[in-house]
């Protein structure tokens, strides 16, 4: 389930680059979900961080106004 979450926030990150939405992000985040369970601890870590850093930076820049 953690794993489609932070599938599902790395495909809505690379959509809202995009700025096209659609499927490209979709497909794109449920190929990181796949790779993240194959991968198991070490990959669960890595896309935790991942999300945590989003967070982080989203957090520093609209702490700048």
């Amino acid at each position: 389930m953690i794993g489609k979450v932070i599938g599902a926030l790395v495909g809505r990150d690379i959509d809202r680059r995009d700025g096209s939405g659609g499927v490209k992000g979709a497909a794109i985040g449920w190929v990181a979900a796949s790779a993240l369970r194959r991968l198991g601890p070490i990959g669960l870590a890595l896309g935790g961080a991942y999300v945590a850093k989003k967070v982080y930076d989203r957090r520093k820049a609209s702490r700048r106004g």
